[in-house]
This record gives C-alpha cells, sequence and structure tokens, in this order.
C-alpha cells in the first residue's frame, strides 16, 4: 500500500511570517492517518521551517540542489547542506527549472544522484508543454524524462524516488488535465517502471503536479495511480492546502 504524499512547492514565495503560520495551523491537525505532508520552502526559510515544524506532521523538502557536495559554485546550495538543516526531500528537474534554468535531462540527472547521495529523497519532476501535447508526443516526452534518468540508477535506488508529473501547460494558468488526462500519464509511468521490477511499479509513489487545488484535489487523487500532489499556488494558503491534504485520506 501506497503512503499518499501532497507537497508544497512554495517556489520564490512565502515569508516567515507564513512559515509560523503553517507550523500553528497544522499543530493538532486531524489529518488522514496515513498521509506525508511536506513543505518546499525558499532556501532562506529552512531553517524557520524546522523550528516551526517541530511537533507537526510537515516535513521538510528543497526546491532544487547543486550536483556538487561543494566547491566554488557561487550562489549554490548543495545536498550535504540540506541535510543539516532536516531536509527529507528534493525537487530535481521542476519544468520551471528546465525552462528558466536550462536544465537538460542530464543536469536533472546528475541533482538526482546528488540527493540520493546525502540520503534526500528525490521528486524526479516530468511533463509535457502544450506545443508537445498538441503534436500528440506526451508519452514520447514524459517517458524520455523518466527513462534518462530511471534507466541509469542501480536497482536499488529506483525505489528511493518519487516521480511527479507536471504538464507544463497547467502550471500557473489556472488549467488542469481532467483527472482521466493525468491518469492516463501517471499509468503509463507505472507500466515504464515495471519493466525494471513489478514491485518497483507498484510501490513507487507518483504525484500529480499540475494546478492541483482544493476543488479538483479529492477526484485527482481518487485515480488509481496518482498517490498524491506536487501543489503550487494552493500550498501558500493555509486552508486550501488543509483541505488538500485531508482528501487523501
Amino acid at each position: 500500500m501506497r503512503t499518499p504524499l501532497i507537497a508544497g512547492n512554495w517556489k520564490m514565495n512565502g515569508s516567515a511570517s507564513l512559515v509560523e503560520d503553517f507550523g500553528h495551523a497544522f499543530t493538532d491537525t486531524a489529518l488522514p492517518a496515513s498521509l506525508d505532508v511536506l513543505i518546499l520552502p525558499p532556501f532562506p526559510y529552512l531553517d524557520a521551517a524546522r523550528r516551526a515544524f517541530d511537533g507537526t506532521p510537515l516535513k521538510l523538502g528543497a526546491q532544487t540542489l547543486n550536483p556538487l557536495h561543494s566547491g566554488a559554485r557561487t550562489g549554490e546550495v548543495s545536498g550535504r547542506m540540506l541535510k543539516e538543516f532536516g531536509v527529507e526531500y528534493a525537487l530535481v528537474g521542476h519544468s520551471e527549472r528546465r525552462q528558466l534554468y536550462r536544465e537538460n535531462d542530464e543536469a536533472v540527472h546528475d541533482r538526482l544522484l546528488a540527493a540520493l547521495s546525502a540520503d534526500i529523497t528525490p521528486i524526479l519532476c516530468v511533463g509535457e508543454t502544450l506545443e508537445e501535447r498538441d503534436a500528440g508526443r506526451t508519452m514520447e516526452v514524459v517517458l524520455r524524462q523518466v527513462g534518462h534518468v530511471m534507466a541509469r540508477l542501480e536497482p536499488e535506488q529506483r525505489p528511493r524516488v518519487v516521480i511527479a508529473y507536471e504538464p507544463v501547460w497547467a502550471i500557473g494558468t489556472g488549467r488542469t488535465a481532467t483527472a482521466e488526462q493525468a491518469q492516463q500519464v501517471m499509468a503509463a509511468i507505472r507500466e515504464y517502471q515495471a519493466s525494471f521490477d513489478r514491485d518497483l511499479a507498484s510501490g513507487m509513489r507518483l504525484l500529480y503536479g499540475g494546478s492541483m487545488n482544493a476543488n479538483n484535489a479529492a477526484e485527482l487523487l481518487s485515480q488509481p495511480d496518482i498517490d498524491g500532489g506536487l501543489v503550487g499556488g494552493a500550498s501558500l494558503k493555509v486552508d486550501d492546502f488543509l483541505a488538500i491534504c485531508q482528501s487523501a485520506g
């Protein structure tokens, strides 16, 4: 049985007061018994979040990391540094990193390995643009992104990866893939994992990351191959994020 995971990606948003608000809201809050909840704040708030989330079910994640453990990389943060601040998860390959910072499949692979080596669970983000979807290339693009990483991992590394499908055309646009569209892609990702190992396929957690909100979460999470969500804008609103978490029960 896969444990649902709801992850809130704050992107370059948030504040010290929002960190405190989430810490207070999730103290003694009734959530589904089997659920992992994760907040990924900007780097400057990691220490404050670690303290504010103490005693709550909230886990701590990072939005990216550098492939190197240390070195002359001004402005960058390594997995070893993140681990010191209690980070348990890290995004790799988010569409905004791929598009705005030109991170290609190879760079994503290197960051994922860096997360694993720091004992941080990587959340591998994959997804197609509107042009790619309209051209009928969704499965080609998504499975290429998945395969570039998963096919090169050792068998014992693969179960440590979480995959988030984020159709790029549904991020921050107010558009959302239908539950059926999302399920179709998620099922294909799971079936791809079965080419390595059936147990890997059945156990891997797959998240939907395209504008999940309090109104559509229950329908999306009811799909057999959607095990949680990578939530953007709605994760900045305490009540909305709580509602999404409660939909995962």
